[in-house]
């Protein structure tokens, strides 16, 4: 349960495909006061589908969550065969974390049909909060056009301004499947975008971590674990993940937009093979450039991009929250609350 008085302003979906910075994200979207989580959906990404939903369950137990909805999708890319980073989040997802086999159940049906229903029953436009390969949202975009307009907007973890993780340009949720983060550009659904660019610069330190380990809070506790996990053995440089607030970020950005600055620009994913493939090319042009006037730029989506952020002020945000201290942002419509452009 949720032992603070609730002011819910956003109704949000949380697709995932949870990792540790996933499980963060649902710790502070469920403690949250002015958050109501209608639905989660899980997806292959940081581990398998099968281990994505069990870890999900596992965290709303960490967090004495209500009862959330919960339901496995995609298990591969669209037209890729699949493929997840679990060598980087350790053997159970979870940086070994090894958190007790969760009591709940997925719900019966797939997570394309959650989504839907989840959407058709709203009674206001929904935030679908996007923390992972867009697989699903492509799905249920394509499969259920008619249903974007109750789709307040679609806040992603993914794509990157400058270098990648995945490849030297592009960011590991969009390469996973470059087709379903292109659908989803392209949908007409608002689109917003906490790149790598904000994502690596949120990161909380070895002491603020150890600090959280020793809480009586238990999601405290389990994020400061969360954010000390090292792992070995690995070719990839997971040194470089310690500690990053990660895909919390994008809650926090959604809660309080004055925590990052952003701009509307054009945005296109690349879906050619090479070693181009699934980078997110955002325009940040002022002026024309030379395709415009020879009549050779392609098509793209306007995205809120955000480029910048206060760190100290999001992790702040993020502990007080799972301590359950957090005041709450000042009272706004929902429609209010986007990320906005500056």
């Amino acid at each position: 349960m949720n032992h603070f008085e609730r002011k819910v302003l956003i109704d949000i979906i949380l697709d995932v495909d949870t990792g540790i910075d996933d499980a963060l994200a649902i710790l502070f979207a469920i403690r949250h006061p002015e958050i109501n989580v209608l639905a989660i959906t899980c997806v292959e990404g940081n581990t398998s589908v099968q281990r994505v939903v069990s870890n999900t369950l596992a965290i709303l137990d960490v967090v004495d969550a209500d009862v959330v909805p919960v339901a496995a999708g995609a298990t591969k890319p669209l037209i890729e065969a699949a493929r997840n980073s679990s060598e980087v989040h350790g053997v159970d997802g979870l940086g070994d974390l090894r958190l007790p086999e969760s009591t709940r159940s997925s719900r019966g049906m797939c997570a394309i049909d959650l989504l839907r229903t989840t959407l058709s029953e709203a009674h206001r436009p929904v935030t679908i909060v996007s923390l992972a390969p867009m697989t699903n949202i492509a799905l249920l975009v394509s499969a259920y056009p008619g249903l974007i307009h109750k789709i307040d907007r679609i806040l992603f973890m993914g794509g990157s301004i400058g270098r990648g993780n995945a490849t030297a340009v592009a960011e590991f949720n969009v390469w996973h499947d470059p087709e379903a983060a292109q659908i989803v550009l392209n949908s007409g659904a608002s689109c917003a975008m906490y790149g790598l660019d904000v994502f690596e610069k949120v990161v909380v330190s070895r002491s603020e971590a150890l600090e959280m380990t020793r809480s009586a809070s238990p999601a405290t506790a389990a994020a400061g674990k969360l954010l000390s996990y090292t792992s070995s053995g690995s070719d990839l440089s997971v040194q470089d993940h310690f500690g990053l607030l990660g895909d919390a970020g994008a809650l926090c950005a959604l809660v309080n937009p004055s925590l990052v600055e952003s701009s509307r620009v054009p945005v296109l994913v690349n879906l050619a093979p090479g070693p181009g493939r699934g980078q997110t090319i955002v325009d940040l042009r002022t002026s024309p450039g030379e395709d415009s006037l020879h009549g050779t730029k392609v098509h793209t989506t306007d995205v809120d991009v955000m480029h910048s952020v206060n760190p100290q002020a999001m992790i702040d945000l993020f502990s007080s929250t799972l301590a359950g201290s957090n005041p709450g942002q000042p009272i706004t419509p929902a429609s209010e609350a986007a990320v906005g452009s500056h």
